[in-house]
């Protein structure tokens, strides 16, 4: 669906995008994720069409996607910072789409009034909150049909009612319609509810791509006690990070799952469990590992 092949996005010299290549399957939620400063949002700007590549290419069904009308009319974005008109009010911005996307559809916008309630159509949009002004872009994109939905911090500045609202309603669409979303989001336990596969950035590159079940074998953390305390370097296994209290160690291990449990049983432990793993350890832990001095500072 979408393919991005070592593309470079240079500013003043610096490699904003230093050959990213990246995979979206047609249908799927892609979760983006890495520190700030990292190239999402340039990335996100030239997957768009905002920014022209230095080297490399975007396709979209085989197509390019700078100054392609025709790839760009399938593809709505929020960014993180909502554009909108200066004296535009939510119909007007409405009509404007309107005009660009053949498929908007002007009966959803009417019946999904009723999930923004607290949105006037007519009123000036400069007078909303941040999170109104995210609302009212919300509604717009979701009417205009995209095949792709490319979202920045989607629901920054949303109440909690409305940020499960507003997932609850992007993936209908993706239920109902197969639409392929990338979302860029520093929550990372709400892209975990989400996501169907990760893309972890940093410094320009996209170092690892995976399932989200993929990414999860990767790394397992265990939670291990000995008749005595022990060197854990005796275990023998890839420790990227471990907590004691007591006996008891807690350890996150990088590595194949049945490998690492085979070696801790033959240290004969009391007792040995397997934890679950979120995305943000498996986000810091991997990041980690690929930056000596991000590690320094996350662990």
């Amino acid at each position: 669906m979408i393919d991005l092949k070592t593309v470079v996005k240079s500013f003043d010299g610096f490699n904003a995008l230093d050959g990213v290549n990246m995979h979206v399957n047609a249908g799927s939620v892609y979760g983006l994720v890495g520190p700030n400063g990292a190239g999402k949002t340039t990335l996100m700007n030239t997957l768009c069409g905002i920014y022209k590549a230095d080297a490399g290419y975007i396709l979209v069904d085989g197509a390019p996607v700078f100054e392609n009308n025709s790839v760009k009319k399938r593809i709505v974005y929020i960014s993180d910072d909502v554009f909108y008109f200066h004296n535009s009010t939510t119909e007007g911005l409405k009509n404007f789409y309107k005009g660009i996307y053949p498929d908007f559809d002007e009966k959803m916008f009417v019946e999904y009034a009723k999930y923004f309630p607290s949105i006037n159509p007519k009123a000036n949009i400069r007078r909303l909150s941040k999170g109104m002004k995210k609302q009212v872009a919300f509604w717009i994109a979701i009417c205009c049909k995209p095949d792709i939905l490319v979202l920045d911090e989607p629901v920054d500045g949303l109440d909690p009612m409305m940020r499960h609202q507003v997932w609850g309603l992007i993936m209908n669409e993706v239920a109902s319609r197969e639409v392929t979303v990338l979302i860029s989001s520093h929550n990372l336990r709400e892209l975990e509810d989400v996501c169907d596969s990760v893309g972890i950035m940093n410094k320009g590159r996209i170092f690892m791509e995976a399932s989200l079940e993929e990414l999860k074998t990767r790394l397992i953390k265990v939670q291990i006690s000995f008749s005595e305390e022990i060197d854990l370097s005796e275990l023998n296994v890839n420790i990227l990070h471990s907590k004691q209290s007591g006996r008891v160690y807690e350890l996150i291990v990088g590595g194949d799952s049945e490998e690492i449990r085979k070696k801790l049983d033959e240290k004969n432990p009391l007792f040995v469990e397997e934890l679950p793993l979120t995305l943000e350890e498996i986000f810091i832990y991997e990041l980690g590992e690929a930056d000596d001095e991000v590690k320094q500072m996350l662990i």
